[in-house]
């Protein structure tokens, strides 16, 4: 089999490529990283949370189960698991922490003991094996619950093996190093021996070893469960950040609007359809001389943050970034959707786009930089939305309507305004009743010749 070489043009775009991919999953993986330390963290608070909760409900409970005054030994243990859980809060980390599984394991080995040791303050002196015969082994279960919260699958699974060899392993150093109590077994017998395996359960001094051995094979496959169902869990958080990733991402390009169509939608956006939208230019006046007289880097810092406050408010006010244009940007309200104030919400965008630039120009004086004035157009009417391209889509906003906002946007300057409106984007403002006190203040310029229209417009402007 023979390989083909490739040019070394070829080969150094197929690094490029390679790198750019090795950048991007590199990312991904930060991300998702990022995502998972979020999870883990609310994760253990939350563990914490419900840690200590049930831990006085239980001390509660067990005081219904033995209303004396030994059972505060009980609290003093459940307590220490108190403090045991806000000491795994803060040790959890995303990885590998010895310190964490340090904590967990002693978490079990608390429980395991205060389970199987006799309390010390009980006077009552019951055998060893009745410890296992009060049930207490299901409050295990509360532990292995909790740490699903927080813990890998792997943790959780550990958790189960961890409880069962601790509890099995307890069982054999009881059972060695206990004394039957003479005469109960011998008493049981007596009274049971017909029946051997009625004995050996009322039998107060036997262990019940296959009952013990059922309940840790029982919670190791309840921990095997839970840990594999985590497991799952955080598969799909990991693709839930991947997916939140890619619509941050395309944020960055596309407005708010666009990209929940984007995401809710699996086939383009829509056919190409017409469609009555507001289309909104802004241009900086006279940025050709300013950018002349400044350093290429300070300008392209003047852009960023021009275009930056800008975008803002057309997002603020529910439009579509359609496209930024050098020293200005165009957009669209009323696309991909159409509102019932799409006019209304351009014309609130272009004097809070204003009154953004009157703020700016304020701080720019403060450090004696020069000011900043933009002029804007807007007009109303019908435009062709759709798709276009064939791999790659562009929502597209076309039509006489775009044409008409343009050189709106250029009357601007002889007609020493910030703001030139045409008067079917006025008349769908009063139309739709909800922002006519925008209109105030507008000066009627009749009979302004506009470039692409046969007959003069009248233009409402704001000086």
């Amino acid at each position: 089999m023979t390989e083909t070489a490739l040019a070394p043009g070829q080969r150094a775009s197929a690094d490029v490529r390679n790198g750019s991919q090795k950048q991007a999953s590199e990312a991904g993986i930060r991300f998702a990283e990022a995502a998972l330390e979020a999870h883990k963290r609310r994760g253990l608070q939350l563990a914490v949370r419900a840690r200590w909760i049930a831990m006085p409900v239980i001390g509660v409970f067990i005081i219904f189960l033995n209303p004396s005054w030994n059972v505060l030994y009980y609290h003093a243990i459940l307590a220490l698991l108190c403090l045991n859980g806000w000491f795994i809060g803060r040790a959890g980390k995303i990885g590998r922490s010895k310190l964490e599984l340090f904590l967990i394991f002693l978490d079990l080995l608390i429980m395991t003991f205060a389970l199987i040791v006799p309390n010390p303050f009980d006077s009552r002196g019951l055998p060893l094996p009745l410890q296992y015969r009060f049930d207490n082994f299901q409050y295990f279960f509360v532990i292995l619950a909790a740490g699903t919260m927080a813990y890998s699958w792997r943790t959780v699974i550990a958790i189960g093996t961890w409880t069962a060899a601790m509890w099995l392993g307890a069982l054999g150093v009881a059972w060695w190093v206990t004394d039957p109590v003479p005469g109960l077994s011998d008493a049981v017998n007596a009274a049971l021996g017909f029946n051997p395996d009625l004995m050996e359960f009322f039998d107060p001094n036997s262990f019940i070893v296959k009952l013990r051995v059922q309940e840790a094979v029982v919670f190791v496959l309840v921990a095997v469960t839970l840990g594999f169902s985590v497991r799952r869990f955080n598969g799909l958080l990991m693709s839930n950040a991947s997916l939140e990733r890619e619509r941050a991402n395309l944020s960055r390009y596309f407005s708010p609007n666009v990209v929940d169509q984007l995401s809710q939608n699996d086939e383009p956006l829509k056919q190409v359809r017409s469609e009555n939208v507001a289309v909104l230019f802004i241009d900086i006046v006279g940025f050709t001389r300013l950018s002349a007289e400044q350093d290429p880097h300070d300008v392209i810092d003047l852009l960023r943050e021009f275009h930056g406050r800008m975008e803002r408010e057309v997002f603020r006010h529910h439009g579509t970034l359609d496209k930024y244009l050098g020293d200005g940007l165009m957009a669209t309200f009323g696309t991909p959707v159409a509102g019932e104030q799409d006019a209304t919400n351009a014309l609130a965008c272009a004097q809070a786009m204003q009154a953004s630039l009157a703020k700016w120009n304020t701080e720019r004086a403060r450090r004696g930089l020069p000011e900043i004035r933009a002029g804007i157009g807007i007009h109303y009417g019908e435009a062709l939305l759709g798709d276009i391209g064939a791999n790659r889509l562009e929502y597209a906003v076309l039509g006489m309507a775009v044409n008409i906002a343009s050189r709106l946007e250029k009357l601007t300057r002889p007609l020493e305004a910030r703001i030139a409106v045409s008067e079917a984007l006025a008349d769908q403002v009063r139309a739709e009743r909800a922002g006519a006190d925008l209109l105030e203040g507008a000066a009627r310029h009749p009979g302004q010749e506009v470039r692409g229209l046969d007959t003069p417009m009248t233009v409402l402007a704001w000086g």
